[in-house]
């Protein structure tokens, strides 16, 4: 396999640990181990407590599946087959669904594994391109077009990484029903369902929707447990995650064990976890909305909808990249340039959970005035 280097990821191994305002980080802030243990029932804390750190089960520890599987009506555990974070279950899926001769379409701005490794496979792919014009809305017209015979697997990823986009009911409705009257699985990165500003825009997983619907979770971002590298597949193509469990035993073979229990408690915690969450998203979003309001004539903002990132513009002549470089310089601030999605454009990142955002927002403001 010849796989081009991860931009943002190699952006993020230049920035992430050295500046002090992460203020494009994708993920909810990180809980503290001892807060999370707090809210063990007592089989959890026995769990933990008893914890002997051999191998464990390829699928993921029981418990565990029926607790993910209870995210999605009508699944089971036998539906969920868990890997070490999301990027595991999109490099195993990939490589299990596509091949030399196949064709894929994948949204765009997103995160590049699910292009790039989909092209490692042989697979041809199209991008299909998200605008800022529309409020980043799912094109389904255009999702026509760019179908062919040969078209083996659509991705999209809603709520969207990085704009903070989600289509309404009946457009996703009509996307599912599209995959399934061609025949095409459907791979829905779903890692920030859940985080939805108004509940009643929450959809339908793509697991629930159809047999070749394939839900995409992880406990990083919704949950603010990336620590812990614990990622699933749900779906009830048997045989798709029969070929994903025996192609993980040359991955990972299995997760880590302490991983699946300190998963088990939050999952079986989620309201109180979930709530932690959204209240951070919820005091965040207020500030930037302020925020924005102030600059509209150095930002344009398209609010999201969930999730918690959004995809800002600059309108500015400088370049995008080298006002991230200068403010990162300057400030300690760091926001991701467009360029790393090799999108068009002067966007960049911005992300709505961490609990130090109003002082990043300040430094960003000051940043802003002093500069223009």
């Amino acid at each position: 396999m010849r796989i081009p280097d991860f931009k943002l990821e190699r952006y993020f191994a230049r920035w992430e640990f050295a500046a002090p305002y992460l203020l494009c980080s994708s993920d909810i802030e990180g809980w503290r181990m001892g807060d999370l243990l707090a809210l063990a029932d007592p089989d959890a804390r026995a769990r933990w407590e008893g914890l002997t750190l051999g191998y464990t089960e390829t699928p993921g520890l029981p418990a565990l599946r029926q607790e993910i599987a209870a995210l999605y009506p009508g699944l089971s555990p036998d539906d969920v087959l868990t890997f070490a974070g999301a990027q595991e279950a999109v490099f195993v899926l990939m490589n299990v669904l596509l091949g030399p001769g196949d064709h894929a379409i994948v949204t765009w701005p997103g995160y590049q594994s699910l292009h790039e490794v989909a092209r490692a496979t042989g697979a041809d792919v199209t991008l299909l391109r998200l605008r800022e014009e529309d409020g980043w809305a799912l094109d389904l017209d255009a999702l026509r077009r760019e179908l062919r015979p040969q078209t083996r697997l659509l991705v999209v990823n809603f709520p969207h990484n990085p704009t903070g986009a989600l289509p309404d009911r009946a457009t996703f409705d009509a996307l599912c029903a599209l995959a399934e009257e061609r025949g095409i699985h459907l791979l829905s990165d779903e890692v920030y369902r859940l985080l939805e500003y108004d509940a009643r825009d929450t959809l339908p997983s793509a697991a629930e929707r159809f047999s070749r619907g394939i839900s995409l979770g992880v406990m990083s971002k919704a949950f603010g447990l990336a620590g812990l590298r614990v990622g699933w597949l749900a779906c009830r193509d048997a045989e798709v995650l029969r070929r994903c469990m025996a192609f993980k035993d040359y991955t990972t073979i299995c997760n880590s064990a302490p991983s699946e229990v300190l998963a088990l408690i939050a999952l079986r915690a989620r309201e109180q976890v979930l709530s932690r969450s959204r209240g951070i998203l919820s005091t965040n979003l207020a500030l930037l909305d302020a925020f924005f309001a102030r600059h509209a004539d150095t930002f344009h903002w398209v609010r999201p909808r969930a999730g918690s990132v959004a995809f800002p513009r600059l309108l500015r002549d400088t370049s995008v990249a080298r006002f991230t470089q200068e403010l990162v310089e300057r400030e300690g601030v760091l926001l991701l340039p467009g360029d790393v999605y090799d999108f068009p454009g002067n966007h960049f990142r911005l992300g709505l959970g961490r609990a130090n955002l109003p002082d990043a927002l300040s430094r960003l403001e000051r940043f802003v005035n002093a500069t223009r």
